[in-house]
């Protein structure tokens, strides 16, 4: 199953716009077909910004999001790297993906190194998209075994 890391602003995206690319994600990840990754400074950094007051998001839309991730999602240990980041906040999302060998999907590419894991939502839907059309399922997706490796990605279930 493909793993995967979701920043910040791909959550908060998904809450304001529930019809849009990142909400589209999220549902991926309910629907169990994406696993999602988290480590506890993950679950800080969400609950911290969910709370902005600039956001006008609802006390029990932050608790569900919040809920939610940690039940669909597998807590892993951060092991923290020491690649130079332009924003140190944005480490927790990079170290995760890149030490779990998930794809850390963010609005903010530019924010981290450039990997091939490394993706905006558009981009991963598209990937998605792809591997649907070549498959019968999320367990034998037709990626080129390249790919996979660049990214290092499991696609076995």
């Amino acid at each position: 199953m493909i793993r995967v890391v979701i920043d910040t602003n791909v959550l908060i995206s998904s809450a304001l716009s529930p019809e849009g690319t990142p909400a589209r994600i999220m549902d991926l990840i309910s629907d169990k077909q994406i696993q999602l990754l988290y480590c506890l400074a993950i679950i800080d950094e969400y609950k911290r910004v969910l709370a902005y007051d600039k956001l006008n998001i609802k006390p029990q839309i932050q608790e569900g999001a919040i809920s939610e991730i940690m039940r669909l999602g597998i807590l892993t240990e951060l092991v923290v790297s020491d690649i130079v980041m332009i924003d140190e906040d944005d480490r927790i999302f990079y170290d995760t993906a890149k030490e779990n060998g998930a794809i850390l999907i963010t609005g903010n590419t530019k924010h981290y190194p450039a990997e091939p894991f490394v993706m905006t939502p558009s981009d991963f839907m598209t990937l998605i998209s792809i591997a649907r059309s070549k498959s019968t399922g999320f367990s034998r997706l037709a990626f080129s075994r390249r790919f996979c490796e660049e990214v290092n990605i499991d696609v076995k279930q």
